[in-house]
C-alpha cells in the first residue's frame, strides 16, 4: 500500500525543547521531520503536533515550530499514547470520518510516546507509517527496538524520502520540482 495524499495526516510527536538535547541524533531526526512538514505544507496535508506535559518538557523545538503550516494543531497531553487523550482521540476520529486514515508518524521518544501512539492508532484501525529516520530516543538501541516492535504490530516502516515520493506520485510537474529540492 502507498501513502495517499487524500488519506494522510502527518503526526509530529513530542519534539520538545527540554527533551531533544537528550535524544541521540535528535537534530538529524528533526531535520528529516522538517522535510516532511515542508512537503505536507506544499501539498496542503494536515499536520498535527503533540506536546507531552509542555510545562515540564517545554514547547515544540523552534526548528519544527517555526515551519508548521498555519493550519497545524498542537495537542497538549499527559498520556504517553496520544490516542489515550480524549480530545486527541475525538479529533482523529473526526479526521478518519472524512477519509484521513493514514498516519505518518515521527517524533521522540521512538520507544515511548511515538511507539505507544503508533500501536494504539494501529489497533484502532488506522494505517500507520512509522518514519524510521525521523524518530529518536536517548539510546539508539531503543529506536531499533521500537522499529522492530512497530513492524511486528503491523505498522509500515518507511523513511522520509519514501513518504515524500509517495505523496508526490509523479515527476514532471511543479509539485515534483518543489518537493524534490527538499530531498537533494
Amino acid at each position: 500500500m502507498l501513502i495517499e495524499t487524500e488519506r494522510a495526516i502527518l503526526l509530529i510527536v513530542d519534539f520538545q525543547e527540554r527533551l531533544m538535547p537528550a535524544i541521540h541524533a535528535g537534530e538529524a531526526a528533526a531535520a528529516r521531520a522538517a522535510i516532511l512538514i515542508r512537503a505536507a505544507g506544499t501539498l496542503s496535508l494536515p499536520v498535527e503536533v503533540t506536546e507531552q506535559y509542555p510545562r515540564g518538557l517545554g514547547p515544540t523545538v523552534a526548528p519544527i515550530r517555526d515551519i508548521l503550516p498555519e493550519t497545524a494543531r498542537i495537542h497538549e497531553k499527559i498520556t504517553f499514547s496520544a490516542l489515550r487523550d480524549p480530545a486527541f482521540a475525538a479529533y482523529f476520529a473526526a479526521m478518519r470520518d472524512v477519509g484521513r486514515d493514514q498516519i505518518v508518524i515521527v517524533g521522540a521518544e521512538a520507544h515511548v510516546c511515538v511507539l505507544q501512539t503508533a500501536l494504539d492508532l494501529q489497533n484502532a484501525g488506522y494505517q500507520i507509517f512509522y518514519v524510521a529516520d525521523a524518530v529518536g530516543s536517548r539510546a539508539p538501541e531503543s529506536v531499533d527496538l521500537a522499529i522492530a516492535r512497530a513492524r511486528q504490530a503491523g505498522c509500515v516502516i518507511v523513511n522520509s524520502e519514501m513518504v515524500v515520493f509517495e505523496w508526490m506520485e509523479r515527476a514532471g510537474n511543479g509539485t515534483f520540482r518543489a518537493l524534490s529540492k527538499l530531498i537533494k
